[in-house]
């Protein structure tokens, strides 16, 4: 689930038309590869290793639309997660930002019965090397069990800082979920990582009855295309 997400290839081709069109709009790609895909705090594959992509269209009035795609293995028959999302995010004045958009986490090859799709609306506030972020569920295929627009919300807190004059940089994570869309009411996650030169370490855990504390290691690169 995502960072956070029609097929990759059509975004692609859509996205590159845009970008030759209107010179200040930019298509870019990422590529990644984690030894465990944890999304708050919580595993999505099993603590299985997971391979991991997107492609992005931003332009300079602060719009964006992307595409993400994972292994993922949850639910049952499920393979994959697929992500869509679009918002708006830019700077408020020399301190503030901001990031407002949706995103919609697609498990097409789930079983029918799991009702693994989901959607949520999100926002954040970023001053300097702090983030302070929201996210509301607004729609679910689970609907039907009692799950509805708001029904869940994600509050989180991220700050990040340079690991004196290494390159590195160091961050710090603590999420707080409440609602009943994934079973517990109640769950604070909670994790610090070590990124340098697209190689990330991290920690990982969260207050669950019986959660192990999950360690990964992860590369990423960003490309233009």
């Amino acid at each position: 689930m995502l960072k956070l997400k029609k097929t990759v290839v059509a975004s692609a081709i859509a996205l590159l038309t845009l970008s030759s069109t209107y010179s200040y709009a930019e298509v870019t790609a990422n590529a990644a590869a984690t030894s465990n895909y944890l999304w708050r705090g919580q595993e999505q594959t099993g603590g299985d290793a997971a391979i991991q992509g997107g492609i992005d269209y931003a332009s300079e009035s602060g719009f964006y639309a992307g595409t993400w795609v994972s292994n993922a293995s949850w639910a049952d028959d499920m393979t994959y997660e697929l992500d869509l999302y679009a918002g708006f995010g830019g700077d408020i004045n020399e301190t503030f930002s901001y990031d407002v958009g949706y995103i919609y986490y697609a498990y097409p090859d789930a079983a029918s019965y799991t009702d693994a799709d989901f959607s949520e609306i999100y926002g954040s506030i970023s001053m300097g090397s702090f983030t302070f972020g929201a996210a509301i569920l607004a729609t679910s295929a689970a609907s039907g069990d009692g799950t509805d627009f708001g029904d869940s919300l994600y509050l989180n807190a991220d700050y990040s800082f340079p690991v004196g004059s290494t390159g590195a940089e160091m961050a710090l994570h603590l999420g707080h979920y409440s609602g009943d869309f994934i079973g517990d009411d109640n769950i604070i996650d909670y994790g610090v990582s070590v990124s340098k030169d697209g190689f990330t370490f991290g920690v990982s855990d969260t207050d669950i009855d019986g959660s192990d504390v999950k360690v990964y290691v992860a590369y990423a690169v960003d490309f233009t295309l």
